[in-house]
């Protein structure tokens, strides 16, 4: 199951000793073995990370994400907690891609995500290469069981839905998913349109997929998009949501297996990220394709871990938001 806990990961300045209000989430944070994960009657969220980069090698994309788990863990240790009592965030460790077994590992992901729903906490995962959603939705249709309905919602420029005949890999977990699960729905925020052949718009269309492309989703016109989004949530029992980082504009996020100079601004991403995680019906959420190898001065590890700390607010009800206002 789960490795390598690493306290040394969860460093960072110290404010205060004792006053909560003055507290980091290196001095928040627990590290427990999932194999000895209880049930928690507090709010908590779960962090696991997916050391594997091996979909992103088959899909002949750029090395390095292996190193974003650890890295994001870093750059969310010296954030401020801004949560009161009675909310809780744990790290479980890593799953380990080993030997170039992909999915051997994604099933291993997927046992440990299914663990932590069993223990009354929300996963968050951090990839790792795209593939790491594949073995988040193993996790989430093995708790919500094959009958009910399941929507996906990625932030992503790509559709990822190669054919997977030969290998899955990076490219292919949502043709996996929507071709073998009849229960599945999927909407995907940033497609661009030439970071996609015309094929893949075509295999799209016919698995049903909702789609809204990176040059319609300004700030201007976000009422547009949250309210198609609202529309798409409701019709689903359970919603999951990965951020694949591509999505972003390089200028903002230089650090990522496929850079762009085309994007989303983290604004957009942000406001996308508050809105599903703060549904009743979502799940958990994943952040994959940072990648640290490439990253600029750090920028685009901090900005995942930004946005992760973004899901675990709302997901602990941070803040007040009210996916309804």
């Amino acid at each position: 199951m789960a490795t390598n806990i690493l306290a040394d990961l969860w460093t960072g300045r110290t404010d205060h000793t004792e006053r909560r209000s003055s507290f980091r989430y290196h001095q928040i944070v627990e590290l427990v073995d999932l194999e000895n994960l209880q049930p928690s009657k507090d709010s908590t969220c779960a962090i696991i990370g997916f050391e594997c980069e091996e979909g992103v090698r088959r899909n002949q994309g750029r090395l390095g994400a292996v190193k974003a788990p650890n890295a994001i863990r870093q750059a969310l240790a010296s954030l401020p907690w801004k949560l009161e009592e009675g909310k809780r965030i744990i790290d479980v460790g890593n799953i380990q891609c080993q030997n170039e077994k992909l999915e051997d590992a994604q099933e291993e992901l997927g046992l440990a995500v299914s663990k932590i729903f069993s223990k009354s906490a929300t996963p968050i995962i951090l990839g790792g290469g795209h593939e790491t959603l594949y073995g988040h939705y193993l996790g989430v249709r093995k708790h919500i069981g094959n009958d009910a309905s399941l929507g996906i919602v990625n932030i992503d420029a790509h559709f990822d839905l190669r054919s997977y005949e030969n290998q899955p890999s990076s490219g292919t977990m949502f043709r996996q998913i929507l071709e073998n699960d009849q229960n599945s729905q999927y909407f995907v925020l940033g497609i661009q349109r030439f970071g996609n052949t015309q094929e893949l718009f075509d295999k799209a269309d016919e698995l049903g997929a909702q789609y809204i492309y990176e040059e319609d989703m300004t700030e201007e016109r976000m009422e547009d998009i949250i309210t198609a989004l609202d529309e798409f949530i409701e019709k689903q029992d359970y919603v999951m949501l990965t951020l694949c980082t591509d999505v972003l504009n390089a200028a903002f996020a230089p650090g990522v297996s496929a850079p762009s100079p085309f994007g989303l601004t983290p604004m957009v991403v942000r406001t996308l990220i508050r809105r599903v995680t703060a549904h009743k019906k979502t799940l958990s959420f994943d952040i994959c394709e940072v990648n640290p190898v490439l990253d600029e001065n750090g920028r685009t590890v901090k900005l995942g871990a930004y946005l992760t700390n973004e899901a675990i607010t709302r997901f602990l009800g941070g803040d007040n938001y009210d996916f309804s206002t």
